[in-house]
């Protein structure tokens, strides 16, 4: 799964890096967790790329308790063409999660460690994810959220995790975001484990835990685990 990540990069990063038009201000968080307001990527109607502030927690449109977003955080991309609660969005509402780097916790004799995993070159990278548009009643106001698709470990994240978010790569990203209903044969290939040889990990400190912490030193790397 992916529960917590780190946005570490400024908003022009993502005219720049993501080829986007239209961005609105947002604050580095060194510790994003589910049900906050994150920067996303996604194409408009018009075929411009933007980004949006969406709520991290999908709501499907036909979902009548809110509280359902606090279950679908993450898509498994081996379900999520065919799955009630994805499948509409996987085939026409696409968008990528820009990240500086996630958390994930590994379990040791001592507890739950948490490890900080990234790109070796410290360029911001693109969470695959899908959003919905979401309102109580016809005369409620429409709320943005998203979610993030996981995989099965590649060779560096195995030993940590059994899951990791999907790290769509940069040739292919036009196809991930292109509005309009897709063929899943035809992107369901996007959603593969990342090379792992372009990644990085390190255990930090369990400060991370906590919710409400917040700060760069929560990605700096520990001398020891356990």
């Amino acid at each position: 799964m992916c529960g917590r990540y780190v946005v570490a990069y400024d908003p022009e990063t993502l005219v720049s890096g993501f080829s986007v038009v239209r961005v609105l201000p947002f604050p580095k968080r060194w510790n994003v967790a589910p049900q906050s307001e994150v920067p996303v990527v996604h194409e408009t109607r018009e075929g411009e790329r933007v980004v949006t502030l969406m709520r991290w927690g999908l709501l499907p449109h036909w979902a009548r308790d809110p509280a359902l977003a606090h279950k679908l955080n993450n898509a498994r991309a081996e379900g999520v063409f065919d799955k009630p609660s994805f499948r509409q969005a996987a085939r026409r509402r696409r968008c990528l999660l820009p990240a500086s780097g996630f958390y994930e916790w590994q379990a040791t004799p001592g507890g739950k460690q948490p490890w900080y995993i990234s790109r070796r070159d410290g360029t911001p990278f693109a969470m695959a994810g899908l959003f919905e548009a979401w309102r109580a009643s016809e005369a409620g106001d429409w709320r943005l959220t998203c979610c993030v698709i996981t995989t099965e470990p590649n060779a560096l994240m195995a030993p940590i995790h059994d899951r990791m978010p999907v790290m769509v790569a940069r040739e292919d990203w036009a196809r991930w975001l292109a509005r309009g209903e897709q063929d899943p044969t035809d992107i369901a290939p996007l959603l593969r484990p990342c090379d792992p040889a372009e990644m990085q990990a390190w255990p930090v400190s369990r400060v991370v835990n906590r919710g409400s912490a917040e700060g760069e030193d929560l990605i700096l790397p520990i001398p020891t685990v356990g």
